[in-house]
């Protein structure tokens, strides 16, 4: 089962299957406890988990996820730290991570890349206000100083407008917007 303190990142990944580098949280989930709105708790196996590209059962059933677990497979210490290593450098080499962001700003539409794209749009560097579409990453909205909520919503809202007239993709936002 999840360690105490980590339970929060991984209700979240488990709700809509966090995927990188060719591995998605529902690869090593093998039961998901909710509990649904009449009070009543489940437990949900991973084909239960109905897991799909950034969805699941959780994302789409009004329930909350009140523990998960994991089934993780033994491995050589220094082959685990290595691929560890080259992933971490991997994302430091190609995403903004000198700036706040909320991570990937847009999820992948079928057949395409959003960052491709966007990219292909010349939104790189697009900003309002503090909000800019990252020149490193265009997949990435990102803070450069200053934005406001509003400032990422008109941005985003922006790049989908541009990148539907030009390509006729529809591209939709990853992080959920609560109001």
């Amino acid at each position: 089962e999840m360690s105490r303190g980590l339970g929060d990142v991984y209700k979240r990944q488990v709700r809509m299957n966090a995927g990188a580098y060719n591995g998605e949280i529902a690869g090593v989930t093998e039961s998901v406890e909710v509990m649904e709105p009449d009070g009543r708790c489940r437990v949900y196996n991973r084909e239960g988990m109905a897991f799909g590209y950034r969805t699941s059962i959780v994302k789409t059933k009004p329930c909350v996820v009140l523990s998960t677990v994991l089934k993780l497979q033994k491995g050589d210490r220094s082959e685990i730290s290595a691929t560890m290593q080259e992933l971490s450098a991997k994302r430091r080499e190609k995403q903004p991570l000198e700036y706040p962001s909320a991570g990937s700003t847009f999820k992948r539409p079928e057949g395409s890349y959003a960052s491709l794209l966007i990219e292909q749009c010349g939104l790189k560097g697009l900003n309002v206000g503090g909000a800019e579409v990252s020149t490193k990453h265009s997949g990435f909205v990102i803070n450069k100083g200053g934005a406001t909520f509003e400032d990422v919503i008109e941005l985003t809202d922006k790049v989908k407008k541009c990148v539907y007239e030009k390509t006729g993709y529809s591209l939709e936002l990853e992080p959920i917007i609560l109001k």
